[in-house]
């Protein structure tokens, strides 16, 4: 059975944020604006996703 992915994309710069936000992108292995990485849908990466919401885009992928 196929695990569901997140394809998430980094829009907004982190600069400014707080130090959790910046480990959260970091984390979610976002380095720079409009990079793009796909991640298994678990409940620790939607957490990581939902605190920095106002910088991502997201998508699930099946």
């Amino acid at each position: 059975m196929a695990s569901k992915k997140l394809k998430v994309t980094l829009l907004r710069s982190p600069i400014g944020t707080g130090r959790r936000h910046l480990a959260c992108v970091r984390g979610l292995g976002l380095r720079r604006i409009r990079h793009e990485v796909v991640l298994e849908d678990t409940p620790a990466v939607r957490g990581m996703i939902r605190k920095v919401s106002y910088l991502l885009k997201w998508e699930e992928l099946s």
